[in-house]
């Protein structure tokens, strides 16, 4: 079944508030219980999970109970994501307070080549604003393109922009077993694919077009770039998820004997979710108030490492460190100086070493890993007019 037709012209997913006035959100669906037969294994996992996750402070025992869902697959995440749309717009964090009127939003989902359904959004200038170019998003592990890249998004997209994403399948509303990574080169040939769709819709068709990767993501660009070198006008990396000469950071790379023993379990038992997930939120955000924000995020992945996933991450920063000199594309790469979970020394490495012509690398000062959403607010808006900045000069 071709679902691009159902869903292209409306948001099945968000109040109609953020898109035509005409449009209707599906109704938010609660959790239903388990049949009370259910008594064996299966009932008692799904209840741990419930268990496991923290009460979120500020929203209702309902929404607690929606969020506490198992998100495994797709449709829990894409009801929890509904239920809290209405929470996310009423967060005081820039990107959420600062977002301009008048930009213009569509999500829709359409199948790819695996017979997954992946979710697509899209943000464009107000109406009358000539377009420069084309922003294509890749996010980073666990995250999706719903929660703190909307305002990111907004803003580019007010700058005279069209910005599109996606969420990698297995993550965010995309089909696929949530935070499972079958394979790192899959991931970038759906990048590929879906954005090669993009390039050719009327609006956008001609224009010049960037990729932009952030932590993961920017792993998964570079993966890109090496599989279609001439595919895209430049790239901006943002706290790239890259490892050169043993330098990534050491709070998060397991030891080699440990790395040794989970590419052995991971051909045994793949989707299992054994890798110790160390609890990173005080290395992401600088800012504490922004911090606490995090948990709104619902449908991210932060439950331990699946162990398939963690030797596809290895694996690929281990063959990015390999390549590194075959990096031709325009390259903006922008890194927090004192981030770490991916190493700034790495992205002053690739900056050295890539064979771009035209590149340019920004370290900021202070600045922890999620420089685009928990920095203070200065800082935050400094990093995406640098972006803005370095587009409009190629545009």
């Amino acid at each position: 079944m071709d679902l691009s037709s159902t869903f292209r012209s409306r948001s099945p997913f968000l109040p109609s508030k953020l898109n035509s006035p005409s449009l209707h959100p599906r109704p938010i669906l609660s959790t239903p219980k388990p049949p009370l037969q259910l008594l064996g294994t299966r009932r008692l996992t799904v209840v741990a999970a419930a268990a496991m996750k923290k009460t979120i402070e500020g929203v209702s025992e309902e929404l607690n109970s929606v969020a506490s869902q198992n998100l495994d697959y797709a449709a829990a995440r894409r009801r929890v994501r509904s239920a809290f749309v209405p929470v996310h717009q009423q967060l005081d964090h820039l990107l959420f307070t600062m977002a301009p009127a008048g930009v213009r939003t569509e999500e829709w989902i359409e199948r790819n080549s695996k017979g997954l359904e992946i979710f697509f959004r899209r943000w464009m200038p107000e109406p009358g604003v000539k377009i420069k170019g084309t922003v294509c998003f890749c996010h980073g592990y666990g995250d999706t393109c719903t929660f703190f890249f909307e305002g990111i998004a907004r803003f580019i997209a007010a700058s005279g922009y069209g910005v599109y994403a996606i969420d990698h399948p297995g993550f965010g509303l995309s089909e696929g077993l949530h935070g499972y990574i079958y394979s790192f080169d899959e991931l970038a040939d759906n990048v590929i694919e879906q954005y090669a769709k993009i390039k050719e819709r009327p609006e956008v068709k001609g224009l010049p077009c960037f990729i932009l990767g952030q932590s993961m993501g920017g792993a998964v660009t570079l993966k890109v770039h090496f599989k279609d070198p001439h595919g895209w006008d430049g790239m901006i990396l943002v706290a790239p998820m890259c490892k050169f000469a043993d330098k990534i950071a050491d709070e998060v790379k397991p030891p080699e004997p440990v790395a040794k023993i989970l590419t052995f379990l991971a051909k045994v038992m793949p989707t299992a979710k054994l890798v110790p997930q160390k609890d990173l939120s005080e290395l992401m955000f600088r800012d504490p108030r922004k911090k606490k924000m995090a948990v709104y995020n619902v449908i991210c992945y932060n439950d331990r490492t699946r162990l398939r996933t963690a030797v596809e991450l290895l694996n690929a920063t281990e063959e990015i460190e390999k390549q590194v000199d075959k990096v031709s594309s325009p390259l903006l790469i922008l890194h927090g100086a004192a981030d770490k979970v991916t190493d700034p020394a790495v992205s002053r490495f690739l900056y050295e070493h890539a064979s771009s012509k035209d590149k340019t690398l920004k370290l900021y000062e202070e600045g922890y890993h999620c420089i685009l959403e928990g920095e203070p607010d200065d800082r935050i808006l400094t990093v995406l007019n640098d972006i803005i900045s370095w587009l409009d000069a190629r545009c």
